[in-house]
């Protein structure tokens, strides 16, 4: 596949990506509503549009990235009752909204960093952008398309209807969706039950508000992210993506927001992840399987057997493809592990080979097989088994099997370099102090046992070895020495 496919859920299907200004890309992803920490299923997704924002810019496109933070208007069933989320949290701890806001802003960038992540390029929030929002309603009013009751607004959903396709995104049906709908309190107002608020009038007990034509309230939650990405992506834009959860309802409102304000969809490919499970069993704090990143790298927590390095975790997750179900369980992130160890000792390995006249590996047959994968819609899980080929290639030159020229292994190391550090985003440890202790704990043992074998005390030197070797450690003796390995 010489050329990028994604697949778009718009479609239903793979389609070459052609971006509509290149070299230019926009990429507009919903962002985190902060009003409690980041749990996993969120960080699996901004991991995912990572990977596809490194690999867009190893392309040569110029990326334009834009994640909001949602730190207004989120109610909290995600339907049109109900209280803000941060509101709610404010009122339980006796804080100022912002004070929520600012706390689980830092947490979200914290965790981000920690997970190798790339900045966004723009990051807007909803509070800073309620003017744009009030301005659109005003827009959407005027086309008729939405209509105002006791000083809420809502979208139209069945005049839409009437000349645009409500469920282009979803498949939804609007016959379905009235069926299916039943009278909630508070939305007796609505002309229609499938209808959705652009503005939603403040309770006196409401404590984030803004003045409006329509009086004191607060915007909708689908509207900020119409306006966020139009506004620094323009009326027409690439790449919209969120987890699958979004897709309905709030992906479908931006839809109709967008044509009914700009005249345009807006957007021209969709791309959603899919969710995280624990051992089959979906991700819930009822259930008790609900983990938080610090408590995966710390290991404190009952289902836990032990901590993980954030890049493991990182690792973990590109295992398998973003639009795939990822289920966790203790011997799958030992598992994986013991991979991430064997890919990057293979890539410090890579650097200290030797070099012959001839090479029995061609650095362009893997490129063409890593290229090959990430172009089919960023299909990582094919492109870390093309790597692990890889691996045992490397290995086979480090054990004298085969050979290597020096062209080819500065191609390799090139190669290794886009794709394990550049483009997976996979760095040799992010808790830093820990890896280095291991990595000088190792180099003391290794050299005793040198020492063992140049005094020919052979007891010494194979008790160390099996050890070592209980412990999944695999010392592996050369002309310069041994060297050890993780398995």
């Amino acid at each position: 596949m010489d050329a990028l496919h994604l697949y778009n859920t718009l479609s239903g299907k793979k389609e070459k990506f052609e971006a509509i200004k290149p070299p230019f890309v926009g990429l507009y992803v919903c962002g985190p509503t902060v009003y409690s920490n980041v749990h996993l299923g969120n960080c699996r997704t901004f991991i995912s549009f990572d990977l596809i924002n490194r690999y867009l810019r190893y392309l040569g496109y110029q990326v334009r990235y834009v994640r909001n933070i949602t730190d207004a208007g989120h109610l909290e069933n995600d339907a049109e009752v109900g209280e803000d989320k941060i509101s709610k949290k404010a009122r339980l701890e006796s804080l100022e909204p912002m004070q929520i806001v600012q706390t689980y802003s830092i947490d979200f960038r914290d965790k981000m960093e920690v997970f190798n992540t790339l900045p966004p390029d723009i990051e807007p929030t909803a509070t800073g952008h309620i003017v744009e929002q009030i301005d659109i309603i005003k827009d959407i009013m005027d086309k008729g398309l939405a209509y105002e009751i006791n000083g809420s607004v809502y979208f139209d959903v069945l005049k839409y209807s009437e000349t645009d396709n409500y469920g282009i995104l979803s498949g939804r049906k609007i016959d379905e969706l009235l069926s299916g709908s039943r009278a909630l309190d508070g939305q007796d107002e609505k002309k229609n039950a499938v209808d959705f608020a652009l503005w939603k009038k403040a309770s006196p007990s409401h404590i984030m508000r803004w003045n409006s034509p329509w009086g004191e309230g607060f915007p909708g939650w689908h509207l900020e992210c119409s306006v966020m990405s139009t506004k620094y992506l323009g009326e027409s834009f690439d790449i919209h993506g969120g987890g699958m959860d979004l897709k309905f309802p709030h992906h479908e409102c931006e839809i109709a927001q967008n044509k009914a304000a700009n005249g345009t969809h807006a957007v021209k490919y969709w791309l959603h992840g899919n969710m995280l499970t624990f051992e089959g069993t979906k991700m819930s704090k009822s259930l008790g399987n609900s983990i938080l990143p610090n408590e995966l790298f710390s290991g404190d927590h009952k289902l836990l057997n032990k901590g993980f390095d954030p890049m493991v975790v990182r690792f973990f997750m590109l295992q398998a493809h973003y639009r795939s179900t990822l289920d966790f369980s203790n011997e799958a992130l030992e598992a994986s592990e013991k991979g991430f160890q064997r890919l990057m000792a293979a890539f410090e390995t890579l650097h200290s080979l030797d070099v012959s006249d001839t090479s029995d590996i061609d650095s362009d047959y893997y490129k063409s097989l890593f290229e090959g994968a990430m172009n089919d819609d960023f299909n990582s899980p094919i492109l870390i088994s093309h790597m692990f080929d890889l691996v045992k290639a490397i290995n086979s030159v480090a054990d004298g099997r085969m050979t290597i020229n020096q062209a080819t292994k500065d191609g390799l190391t090139e190669l290794m370099q886009h794709f394990v550090v550049d483009i997976l985003g996979l760095t040799p440890s992010k808790q830093g102090d820990g890896a280095a202790l291991i990595d000088g704990l190792m180099d003391v043992i290794i050299d005793v046992r040198n020492r063992s074998r140049l005094n020919k005390d052979w007891a010494t030197s194979d008790a160390i070895r099996d050890q070592l070797k209980d412990l999944n450690i695999v010392v592996k003796d050369g002309k310069d020495g041994a060297k050890w390995e993780a398995q």
